[in-house]
């Protein structure tokens, strides 16, 4: 008898407790089988819940995210393109941008990108879309596997934002390192993730920062590593400041829920707030350099529309905290069906304190109402309504459902009367949101499958740890005979370790199911409300090839082309033009262009090539790539022949003009040119346009009424000239003789560019053919004939009196002038705030302005030019970050001598925190 008792196995609980009370644990199974593989692993779960938590969650987040994209025959799994929207006009693009920075093949450097916009500031884009650390990882992919760069990127994003809420869990509360692992990697695979963040990349950095500076948070609250906190705080708003913004508010209001949960007194409370006001402060100065230029970069961007903020109904806003339901307007905020279970839970759950049980909803609430309201809804989007999707926040409502549902499980698994209500809740919550379109057949079916799996194992769980709490207090003298004697476990525990198996297969089997399911349903829905771009492939590879043969820079530039596979084309395939797509698009770039004649998407932000021989000659496009149209965009028309290179004869990149016309652009795009050209070479003619009929069409319309299918615009041309169409509100196809242009408007989002049409017959007759495809109008002055001779002659002059040579070195502009030189010099570069000019040896001055391009006055006696790029807002920022930095540096060696006088430190905000038992932990 004496020699049972000294065998009886001791059990070491994952909280630190040792106990001798409970010889058949639910965790302690696999001792029966594996004694040696089950000491080890438990060992390491008892000593790193944390890591092991984390591990959990990326893994399952990777494992959905890929079966995900694997179901919807998505690349790199299937055929599909993932670069819809903004994905593949922007990201790709960028990204491949940094692969060429990296590896020092790109015109110009951090600070002015010379490929898009003929001269962009490029470090606020660098702060927008490349600012994360992941970003860096593009470097180490070839060339033309940007997109998988851009996928791994992605994948690892989010899963490490499951990781790190997985650890966060644990630091809130001690708990079941599977359940943080479960919670976290709910979080990452939450609704906005699948649905937004997928294929917006730079947000994903928001999803990881929340539970990081959460986790600063806690850390202030215990008076522990400030100096990493300010660096988390500092790393955050660097990798992208806007949706660190909305995460460093959520996570000021977990830690002033935290503080008023603690118990402690006022004085304290206040301190440590003060503290995390403070660490805030020092990291987002550290991150000033990044966030002033990005700031400044807004200041002086194109406006783009001006939105106004309407909530969704009720119904919608219900709808989408169920598995697979989509839409682009209302905010994504599911975060799987166990999670809003237990979070519902939370209220009726007798374990967990009273304020515990009030203070966590509540805050759920608040915040999902301040969702609806437009005054809080401007605060989320630091007081500026989103022009596109308007819920960029939904994250942080996910981030709070998680955290309450994660402190219901904390204080045990729920009993059948806290389940209960949640059930009610969540049929009632279910029944509004049935008033929604956005369920659809297969959200019911995998709801059903989601709450099953959901209750189902919880319910298990519960019974499992029900029946060992029986056991724990009857035989425990039996069975440490058993074991002993070696007889094995005892029945019943076989069937709790059977029903504990059951019930996390069924908690992980769902969580697995939907959320899968809703990412695939989330990646086919973009498919049909946005448009898609392909991927790398023969197209680019073709038209990479041909600028790379016909580049010149500086000499002149090389445009990629009106027919544009994506929304910044210079980025992908090289070449220095007018294309350019950024939420930073400057504003005098998109006005100067769309004054010229240029196009644009995306309400002015994406400006788009322009196949013009002035404003080729004005901006020196010695070379020009022409290309059929994207057969990927099926709903365009196939114009264009093969791929092919023109030539042209253009100015340097520095020309002087003796005597500036200083006369206003007004509304004719060809008079606008000649007075950016200095000589006249258009003739504009009168034009009539008629319907299907022969009948005059009133106000230009078509594509409605009587010209609805053929109008045409007839005008008198000198013979010989060269024809151009503007007509930036039309949309379709226009045709003169065997030429045919297409012309794509949508107000307010799209804006048609001019086009070439071909030659002026003998006659002087021009008779355009259109073709609409939506109701439009045709502009009086929409033809424009241009003299080719004249346009020649102007080139010359320009050419003879233009600079002698022209150099780029990064952000700085170097040109040498004829002797003599006297009026101004106009450099082809837009005019955006930050470049300063000076002549000779002279004082650097502002750069004045020429019609939206560089002017530098001329005294007629130095022959050397020097423009230099500032971005607006560097100055300012590296001034913060060198105080951020210094009074972190001074804190750190007051600290370092404090310790070194051996002066205790003072006490933490929060008591040490004994280890906890927690039931059925495993």
């Amino acid at each position: 008898m004496g020699n049972s008792i000294r065998l009886t196995p001791r059990i070491d609980d994952p909280r630190g407790v040792t106990s001798n009370a409970a010889p058949y644990p639910v965790q302690n199974r696999l001792e029966w089988y594996f004694p040696r593989k089950r000491t080890a692993v438990k060992r390491r779960l008892a000593n790193r819940p944390g890591r092991a938590a984390g591990l959990l969650a990326a893994l399952v987040a990777t494992a959905v995210t890929c079966a995900a994209d694997a179901l919807a025959r998505s690349r790199p799994f299937g055929p599909r393109t993932r670069d819809v929207n903004d994905l593949g006009n922007q990201y790709v693009p960028f990204h491949a941008h940094l692969w060429d920075l990296l590896h020092g093949r790109a015109d110009g450097g951090l600070l002015v990108n010379w490929q898009s916009g003929y001269g962009s500031s490029f470090l606020p884009d660098l702060g927008t879309y490349l600012g994360s650390p992941f970003a860096l990882l593009v470097g180490a992919f070839p060339r033309d596997g940007t997109d998988l760069a851009v996928y791994v990127i992605t994948v690892l994003k989010t899963a490490s934002a499951g990781a790190a809420m997985a650890v966060l869990l644990l630091s809130l509360r001690p708990g079941r390192w599977w359940a943080a692992g479960l919670l976290g990697a709910a979080y990452a695979l939450c609704g906005w993730s699948v649905a937004v963040g997928s294929y917006n990349p730079m947000w994903l950095d928001g999803l990881l920062a929340l539970p990081l500076l959460c986790l600063v948070g806690e850390w202030t609250l215990r008076r522990r590593r400030p100096l990493l906190g300010v660096l988390v705080v500092a790393l955050a708003w660097t990798a992208n400041f806007y949706t660190a913004y909305m995460a460093t508010l959520a996570a000021g209001l977990v830690l002033l829920l935290r503080l008023g949960l603690s118990g402690l007194p006022a004085r304290r409370r206040l301190g440590t707030a003060g503290r995390a006001a403070a660490t805030v402060a020092l990291g987002v100065g550290l991150a000033a350099p990044l966030v002033t230029v990005v700031w400044f970069g807004t200041r002086h961007a194109y406006p783009g529309r001006t939105v106004a903020f309407r909530p969704v109904s009720t119904p919608d806003l219900l709808a989408r905290l169920l598995p697979t339901t989509y839409s682009f307007g209302s905010p994504a905020l599911y975060a799987g069906t166990a999670a809003l279970l237990l979070a519902l839970a939370l209220p009726f759950h007798g374990a967990a304190p009273r304020r515990v049980r009030s203070g966590w909803p509540l805050l759920l609430t608040a915040v999902a109402l301040s969702f609806q309201w437009g005054p809080t809804h401007l605060v989320w989007h630091a007081f500026a309504t989103p022009q596109g999707s308007p819920y960029r926040q939904a994250f942080v409502l996910c981030a709070l459902l998680v955290i309450t549902a994660w402190h219901t499980l904390s204080y045990g698994l729920p009993g059948p009367r806290a389940l209960g209500a949640a059930g009610a809740l969540l049929a009632l919550l279910t029944a509004v949101a049935s008033r929604s379109t956005l369920m659809k057949p297969v959200s019911w079916a995998v709801l059903a499958l989601a709450v099953a799996g959901a209750a189902g194992g919880l319910a298990l769980l519960r019974a499992a740890e029900s029946r060992r709490t029986a056991s724990d207090g009857g035989s425990a003298l039996i069975a440490r005979r058993r074991t002993a004697s070696g007889d094995g476990p005892p029945r019943t525990a076989r069937r709790r370790t059977a029903l504990a198996v059951l019930g996390l297969a069924l908690l992980f089997g769902g969580q697995f199911g939907e959320a899968m399911a809703t990412s695939f349903v989330a990646t086919r829905q973009r498919y049909g409300h946005m448009d898609d771009y392909a991927p790398w492939g023969a197209r680019q590879r073709a038209q990479a090839g041909a600028i790379a043969r016909a580049d010149g820079w500086p000499r002149y530039r090389t445009d990629p082309g009106r027919e544009q596979t994506v929304g910044n084309d210079p980025l992908m395939v090289g070449g220095q033009g007018a294309q350019y797509y950024s939420s930073l698009t400057s504003d005098v770039l998109s006005r100067t262009l769309t004054a010229l004649g240029g196009g644009w998407t995306s309400r002015g932000r994406s400006v788009q090539s322009l196949d013009n021989p002035v404003t080729d000659a004005i901006f020196s496009v010695g070379a020009r790539v022409h290309s059929p149209t994207d057969p990927h965009q099926g709903y365009l028309p196939q114009v264009g022949g093969p791929l092919s290179v023109s030539r042209e004869d253009v100015p340097p990149l520095v020309t002087v003009r003796p005597r500036p016309d200083a006369t206003p652009f007004g509304p004719s795009p060809y008079r606008n040119q000649e007075l950016l050209l200095g000589s006249r070479v258009y003739t504009v003619p009168r034009i009539a346009v008629h319907d299907d009929a022969g009948e005059p069409v009133r106000a230009g319309r078509v594509g409605s009424g009587n010209a609805l299918a053929a109008p045409v615009i007839t005008a008198d041309c000198p013979a010989g000239s060269q024809v151009q169409l503007w007509a930036p509100h039309f949309s379709g196809t226009a045709r003169l003789a065997d030429r045919t242009a297409f012309f794509r408007s949508a107000r307010p989002r799209n804006r048609a560019a001019m086009e070439p049409l071909g030659t002026t017959p003998a006659s002087g007759r021009v008779r355009i053919l259109l073709t609409p495809d939506r109701p439009g109008s045709i502009p009086q002055g929409a033809v424009g004939c241009l003299d080719t001779a004249r346009l020649r002659a102007a080139v010359e002059r320009l050419k003879a009196s233009g600079a002698t040579r022209v150099t780029f070195s990064g952000a700085t502009v170097r040109a040498e002038l004829p002797a003599g030189s006297k009026g101004i010099a106009v450099v082809a570069v837009p005019r955006i705030a930050g470049w300063r000019c000076a002549m000779g040896d002279g004082a650097a001055v502002p750069a004045k302005d020429h019609h939206g391009l560089i002017a530098v006055p001329l005294d007629g006696t130095s022959t050397t030019l020097t423009c230099t790029f500032h971005p607006p807002g560097l100055r300012l920022g590296t001034g913060v970050g060198a105080g951020s930095l210094l009074t972190l540096a001074l804190l750190g060696v007051l600290a370092a001598v404090r310790r070194r006088r051996g002066t205790p430190p003072s006490s933490p905000s929060l008591p040490t925190r004994p280890r906890e038992r927690v039931p059925g932990a495993a």
